[in-house]
């Protein structure tokens, strides 16, 4: 009875694609709902970087990396190329609130200087705007002010920040591809030993 149930499982369920995650479909939306919310906003929050850090604990947890024990050629290349991408993609989505906030982690020369004049030309448009009011409350004029140059300043960096955020997130898919292939290279040495001691 239990081989005639398993069997008939067996029969209604389909056979797994070879090299294709079941799971494949569920995370490529997921990355579409990721990026449709990350780029809608001007400013990078740091929600974003939840947003990556999620989506990176999904891709290792419910994704296994690449392994030429099971994909070859063509295969292993393709689904080695898509994993570390989207790894890339999740490191940079994660990084950028931290890029456009830290000039350590972000020092492209020339990319961070013009956003400073950007915040004093809105300190200018703020007083113009208010005109002979400006006079009359200074507190208010300052607080308007500082408000306006916080947002032509964040814009501008998260301007430059996207601009730049390709060049990391391919940097983090060459590493992350790099550690696929020493971590797939050590388990093809081992299994020969282990299976000799077998």
């Amino acid at each position: 009875m239990d081989d005639r149930d398993r069997s008939r499982r067996t029969a209604r369920e389909p056979a797994p694609i070879p090299g294709v995650s079941p799971r494949a479909g569920v995370l490529g939306t997921a990355l579409a709902a990721v990026l449709a919310f990350s780029l809608s906003s001007g400013s990078w929050q740091w929600f974003s970087s939840y947003i990556g850090l999620t989506l990176l604990a999904v891709v290792l947890s419910s994704t296994h990396p690449p392994s030429r024990a099971t994909d070859a050629g063509a295969g292993y290349a393709r689904n080695l190329a898509a994993y570390t991408l989207v790894i890339g993609l999740t490191v940079a989505l994660t990084l950028a609130p931290a890029m456009q906030r830290w000039p350590w982690l972000f020092p492209m020369p020339g990319t961070r200087g013009d956003c400073p004049h950007l915040g004093d030309y809105a300190r200018l448009q703020a007083q113009a705007a208010l005109g002979d009011l400006a006079a009359r409350d200074g507190a208010a004029l300052a607080a308007a002010q500082e408000q306006q140059a916080g947002h032509a300043v964040a814009d501008c960096l998260a301007a430059t920040t996207t601009l730049w955020l390709p060049v990391y997130a391919l940097g983090a898919a060459l590493l992350a591809a790099v550690v696929v292939l020493l971590l797939d290279r050590a388990r093809t040495r081992r299994q020969p030993s282990g299976a000799a001691a077998g």
